[in-house]
């Protein structure tokens, strides 16, 4: 059983055609416990996409998607990337670098995309940039770069 089958749930979701889960079996660790629902899916242009539906917890004080979720959502879409779209292989890796521009605000009314396209893959670096979009909206673009880990050898 590889990494990513021993902690996340990413088949097929029932619930939305087309689309497969994006979820760590442990749900009281950050993605589950915070972010709450994740689906994704490779649109027709190669591009993945990674969804999440806002809730109230997911606001700020001005009634809009906190930018902070924002940023959890493109963070885990750097992985989700590269489990739809790269090598396949989305841990064990780390975030070295993000880069992002807020450009408008999320409605908690709508759910929420980060849609993401590998800019190069090498060994141990993937590089990729994307847009979190409701429908046509921009709320963000951001690029990043995910560095891939070994895993650790066992005493």
């Amino acid at each position: 059983m590889s990494f990513k089958d021993e902690v996340f749930e990413h088949g097929p979701c029932p619930d939305n055609p087309g689309w497969h889960r994006w979820d760590l079996k442990d749900e009281t660790l950050f993605n589950g416990a915070v972010m709450g629902k994740l689906i994704t899916r490779v649109d027709e242009d190669g591009k993945a996409r990674l969804r999440m539906f806002p809730e109230r917890r997911h606001t700020n004080l001005q009634g809009v998607i906190h930018g902070a979720i924002t940023l959890s959502l493109i963070d885990i879409s750097l992985f989700v990337t590269m489990h739809r779209i790269g090598t396949g292989n989305a841990g064990p890796s780390v975030t070295l670098e993000l880069s992002t521009q807020f450009v408008g605000g999320g409605d908690p009314e709508r759910p929420l995309d980060a849609v993401t396209e590998i800019v190069r893959e090498t060994g141990k670096l993937v590089f990729v940039r994307g847009m979190v979009v409701q429908d046509e909206d921009v709320v963000a673009s951001f690029s990043g770069i995910v560095r891939k880990m070994q895993p650790r050898a066992q005493a």
